[in-house]
């Protein structure tokens, strides 16, 4: 049987001070209700990095500069599986604030609140590089 290979996807960990920004999936969307740390798929022949930066623009209207790239990894769902590319992230100075285009909610987490929100599972992962 033959396997597709992992759909690259981009996240962004966004810092501001000691807190983390994470965002709430809609609903209606696979792993709906559940935290993430904001991003998406990466289009045919799109850099990883341009697509962190239209992503953060599309979801929450905002720009940022990227301050490090965490190793990725491959995450299997029973839908398919992914391979995590995550950006440790700033907004830049002259960023509008994010806002929840495409989510249900953004909030602002110390680190140590991290485990207190139900996290998409690929994102789990994360938590030891950040916790």
């Amino acid at each position: 049987m033959e396997s597709n290979p992992p759909v690259p996807v981009v996240c962004a960990i966004i810092m501001r001070d000691d807190r983390i920004m994470i965002a709430q999936r809609p609903p209606d969307k696979k792993l709906g209700g559940l935290w993430e740390f904001p991003g998406g798929k990466v289009e045919p022949g799109e850099a990883a990095k341009a697509a962190l930066h239209r992503e953060l623009h599309e979801e929450l209207g905002c720009t940022v500069r990227i301050t490090r790239t965490l190793p990725s990894f491959v995450h299997a769902y029973s839908w398919g599986s992914i391979e995590l590319i995550p950006f440790l992230c700033a907004l830049t100075a002259d960023s509008p604030e994010p806002h929840p285009h495409e989510h249900t909610a953004i909030a602002w987490v110390g680190r140590e609140q991290l485990r207190a929100y139900d996290l998409a599972p690929a994102d789990v992962p994360l938590l030891t590089a950040l916790v």
